[in-house]
């Protein structure tokens, strides 16, 4: 079967996906559900059962392996979300950029990303398509309008919007070749022999708890920098940065090394919250070069008031 003509075009629901190095000699089903993230594992394994998978111009098996530039044709699903997780609401936004391609804004602590069970509404989502209507790249589906990346309920701080689907491929092909510098900081239990590491665990889906992530043999490549700032009481204050971006990685390999993220409700054991509800990190910097314009944008944004005075009465000895 020859590649799909029109492949591009997802109103008729064919995506051409390109593997990049991070995806290297990964099973394409695995390599799927990162690269299409409004589907889930078993969503994804239907599409290869339903003869939805190109490479190469012939039918592509689950467990085939990708290869660095091997080109993936996919017919998309139509969007099955209900009515209701469409519906724009005007909820005031932190916006720290915006044109007519792109946004970053600086999600607050506890705003859901995008509808699911349980959050059918006060979500980023909602909030975008009020203040953007239409003009949303659809490339994830009507459940996702304008979202590149993701940051979790309680994690605060910057991530960026598209309102145009060409940028939108650009920006994700950008992240998957690791241009788009993402930093964050953190408090976590514990003191540091080392003042920097690199934690490189692979990282997947607990097979004991699906609520959770873990360090798992097989799992998809994570890559996580820290840098030590400062000594804190019974805590450290740190800044990170990722090379991937896999759900929970960094809550996941500081919990792995010993320093769980205070306030941690999943990976935190039974560690003292010091009176902090959800986790003490947030996105603290997006760097990256404009698909249209060239232009280096480069944003930073002030620390959650609940992590500055966590951080006060560490500091105080408290």
């Amino acid at each position: 079967m020859p590649e799909p003509a029109g492949a591009m075009n997802l109103t008729a629901g064919l995506s051409r996906l390109q593997i990049g190095p991070a995806y290297r000699g990964q099973r394409l089903d695995v390599a799927l559900t990162s690269l299409l993230p409004r589907l889930t594992r078993s969503q994804v394994g239907k599409l290869f059962q339903q003869d939805a998978v190109w490479v190469g111009g012939k039918l592509a098996r689950p467990g085939s392996k990708c290869a660095e530039g091997m080109t993936v044709w996919v017919k998309l699903p139509e969007p099955t979300s209900p009515a209701e997780d469409q519906r724009a609401e005007n909820i005031p936004l932190d916006i720290r950029y915006e044109d007519d391609y792109l946004m970053v804004i600086n999600k607050p602590k506890g705003m859901v990303v995008h509808p699911a069970a349980g959050h059918h509404s006060g979500t980023l989502v909602n909030a975008l398509l009020f203040h953007c209507g239409s003009q949303l790249s659809d490339i994830n589906g009507a459940i996702r309008p304008g979202i590149v990346h993701r940051l979790d309920k309680d994690t605060a701080g910057l991530m960026l919007a598209v309102k145009n689907n060409e940028v939108h491929r650009q920006l994700a092909a950008a992240l998957q070749r690791r241009e788009i510098k993402r930093t964050y900081k953190a408090i976590v239990h514990g003191h540091f022999a080392e003042r920097q590491g690199v934690v490189d665990l692979p990282l997947g889906r607990d097979p004991s708890n699906r609520q959770r992530q873990a360090v798992v043999s097989g799992g998809r490549p994570a890559v996580t920098h820290f840098e030590v700032l400062e000594d804190l009481t019974a805590a450290s204050y740190l800044q990170l940065q990722l090379e991937t971006g896999r759900t929970h990685q960094i809550r996941v390999h500081m919990s792995y090394i010993g320093h769980p993220v205070v306030g941690d409700p999943l990976y935190g054991g039974r560690r003292d919250t010091f009176g902090l509800q959800g986790q003490a990190l947030f996105a603290c910097r997006l760097c990256f070069t404009h698909p249209v314009s060239g232009k280096l944008i480069d944003i930073s944004c002030e620390a959650p008031a609940d992590f500055r005075d966590l951080l006060a009465r560490l500091r105080a000895g408290g």
